[in-house]
C-alpha cells in the first residue's frame, strides 16, 4: 500500500463559505477512483509534548500502490483542489509505503 498525509495550515481569516469550499475539497479528493481509503480531519483533543496540532486539517489517503498515487496526482478533481491553494499558509506532505 501506498499511504499519503498532507497537513494543511489554514489562513486565519478565511469566511465560513471558503473554509465550506476547503473542506468540500477534501471530500472531492477521498473520491478520487484510485484512492481506496481517504479520511481528513481537524486535530484531535490529545495533548502530549509529542504532538503537533498546530495544523488546521489533515489528509490521509491510502492507495493501492505508487501508481495509484501518481494517478491521483494528475486527476482533474486534484487539479482543481490545487487552486485552492490561497486558503493556506503552509502544507506538509509524508508519504510512506507498507
Amino acid at each position: 500500500m501506498f499511504v499519503h498525509c498532507v497537513y494543511f495550515w489554514l489562513k486565519p481569516e478565511l469566511s465560513t463559505t471558503e473554509k465550506q469550499t476547503f473542506l468540500n475539497g477534501l471530500q472531492g479528493l477521498t473520491k478520487i477512483h484510485s484512492v481506496r481509503h481517504g479520511w481528513y480531519g481537524s486535530p484531535a483533543a490529545t495533548d502530549r509534548p509529542v504532538i503537533d496540532r498546530t495544523y488546521s486539517y489533515a489528509l490521509v489517503l491510502v492507495f493501492d500502490n505508487e501508481a495509484g498515487h501518481d494517478d491521483y496526482q494528475i486527476d482533474p478533481v486534484h487539479e482543481r483542489f490545487r487552486g485552492l491553494k490561497d486558503l493556506w499558509t503552509n502544507v506538509r506532505i509524508h508519504d510512506f509505503e507498507t
